[in-house]
């Protein structure tokens, strides 16, 4: 997930992200491989001509990829149980659409890159970029951008022919969001949209048909709360920002609403809570779902009480920690459907 600034990336851990040329060309920064996560160390034993596109689609921070596939994680599992899917066949599409995040978050990373070079120079945060470091040409860029986008495509061609315009459908907010960031102050808001569309996805791909009332209605009501949660870690995440996005001409929400940020915060978790028990009773949810939303909507609340938006690190730990919420959730639903599968085939 690219989020605002690009979602996943932290200043401290720029020197484990950069090969040892730029290294050496940046003196703010000083590789050490002990502090690298296992996918930093994983994009940095690559050969070094390979980083720079490894870290253009953000594979060194995968948390972006986790935060695209938890809404998918909710449809799927909720589709599973309402049509009761075969386990191979539901395992399978858990594990396309885990491949289809990874690679589409990669390809909007670039996207908001190629059009960020920029201004990615003028925010400490984002200096080291490869566009921005130049470590590739935009020509490069862009030819990286068309393999994930082909591969992107492979993926979409593999889900049930119902999927195709809904996928397609999606390309629109991932090509505009960088765009929107430098005339309204809402870009999260596209940003969303797009990080929630698994939601909408899960269940064509499992077999159900979105001109059904309750299919439609319940991923209605789990769209409305993914891109709910999408804005409220989204502009949390960006207050890390807002003193050099303000210098260099970029909107968002967290600098839009300020101190009112986590006022706004808690609407949202209202409006993604109720979404989310609206749609487990309409699929049909077992209490596992329920538990799993109440602890998760538990914890998210007590996470938006303590983040201090004013210390960069504390919004960032929100943003990390903010992951599992959305798991825990996919979880309950991939529990129930289990149980249930179970007991009726017994």
């Amino acid at each position: 997930m690219y989020g605002h600034r690009g979602l996943g990336f932290s200043l401290k851990n720029a020197a484990t992200l950069a090969p040892f040329n730029s290294v050496a060309k940046n003196p703010l920064l000083t590789f050490n491989r002990y502090q690298s996560t296992l996918p930093e160390k994983i994009v940095n034993s690559l050969p070094t001509k390979l980083q720079p596109y490894a870290r253009l689609s953000r594979m060194d921070k995968p948390i972006g990829t986790w935060l695209l596939y938890a809404p998918c994680t909710w449809s799927l599992g909720q589709a599973a149980v309402m049509g009761m899917t075969p386990l191979p066949t539901t395992c399978y599409y858990f594990s396309v659409f885990l491949v289809g995040a990874w690679l589409t978050r990669g390809a909007g990373c670039t996207i908001n890159d190629i059009w960020d070079r920029d201004l990615d120079g003028g925010v400490e945060r984002t200096k080291v970029r490869p566009l921005a470091a130049k470590e590739v040409t935009v020509k490069q860029a862009v030819t990286w951008l068309g393999v994930q986008g082909a591969l992107s495509i492979g993926v979409l061609a593999s889900l049930p022919s119902q999927c195709w315009a809904v996928g397609a459908a999606s390309i629109i907010p991932v090509l505009v969001y960088p765009l929107f960031k430098r005339f309204t102050y809402y870009p999260q808001a596209w940003l969303s949209i797009w990080f929630s569309w698994g939601t909408v996805m899960g269940f064509p791909a499992m077999g159900l048909s979105l001109s059904d009332p309750t299919v439609l209605a319940t991923s209605a009501c789990l769209l409305t709360a993914a891109t709910s949660w999408s804005m409220i870690y989204d502009t949390i995440y960006g207050h890390q920002d807002k003193a050099d996005d303000v210098k260099v001409g970029v909107k968002s929400t967290a600098i839009k609403w300020g101190d009112r940020t986590k006022k706004i915060a808690y609407r949202f978790w209202g409006v993604q809570t109720t979404a989310l028990i609206a749609s487990g009773v309409l699929s049909g949810m077992g209490p596992a779902f329920f538990a799993s939303t109440f602890y998760g909507m538990y914890r998210l609340l007590r996470m938006i009480r303590k983040v201090d938006l004013n210390d960069p690190q504390s919004c960032g730990s929100f943003f990390r920690r903010n992951l599992k919420n959305g798991l825990i959730i996919g979880a309950g639903c991939l529990l129930d459907y289990i149980v249930l599968l179970y007991y009726t085939t017994m």
